[in-house]
């Protein structure tokens, strides 16, 4: 659906991890892994999460392919529940548009909670969400709080006042705004760092 090669986002996110001499980044929601081989590709040991067993398989099969297993660790994993982690052992999480799945925002919370729980202290959360500008915002069908139903998929779409409820426990270094894909999809790429 979004091609092989990396995201926007993942590009301008390893460059934040370098100036933080982040070397262990957890991915989660990771599709098909374009953005995990990037990150391996870069030096990263990353472990990567998602709910499909058929994207995690891809993942082992691309890793392999690309003699990157020792770099790359994948699982399967529902992101509703707890992370199957230990408290403070990443450096770094990375997400491309999974806070914008069809979670509600108590499940984002808790979500963004257990990202917390899993960082080290001072440790980076980079994710990223289809905004409040975005063409299919208010598109649709009506789902709930800000979700809407366009083609078949259900998008959680965010405002700057939304993520600034996702700051428990974290300081925001930054929010920019980006373009992304033909339509164009319009997101937020959001910076935070464990108090």
């Amino acid at each position: 659906m979004f091609g092989i090669d990396p995201s926007i986002a993942a590009i301008k996110s390893v460059k934040i991890f370098k100036s933080h001499r982040i070397n262990k980044v957890l991915e989660i929601g990771a599709g098909q892994g374009r953005d995990t081989l990037y990150f391996a590709k870069q030096g990263f040991k990353i472990d990567s999460l998602d709910y499909s067993k058929k994207a995690i398989n891809d993942i082992s099969e691309k890793s392999r392919t690309n003699r990157l297993e020792n770099l790359i660790t994948p699982k399967v994993h529902d992101m509703r529940l707890p992370l199957p982690y230990k408290n403070e052992c990443f450096e770094a999480c990375y997400s491309h548009m999974l806070y914008c799945m069809a979670f509600s925002m108590n499940e984002i919370i808790s979500l963004n909670n257990e990202v917390l729980r899993i960082l080290k202290k001072g440790g980076i959360n980079i994710f990223t969400v289809r905004n409040t500008l975005d063409g299919d915002y208010k598109n649709g069908i009506h789902r709930d709080e800000d979700l809407y139903e366009n083609d078949g998929f259900i998008v959680h779409f965010f405002s700057i006042e939304k993520i600034k409820k996702l700051l428990n426990g974290f300081e925001l270094i930054k929010i920019d705004d980006f373009n992304e894909g033909k339509f164009p999809r319009k997101l937020y790429k959001v910076v935070l760092k464990k108090l």
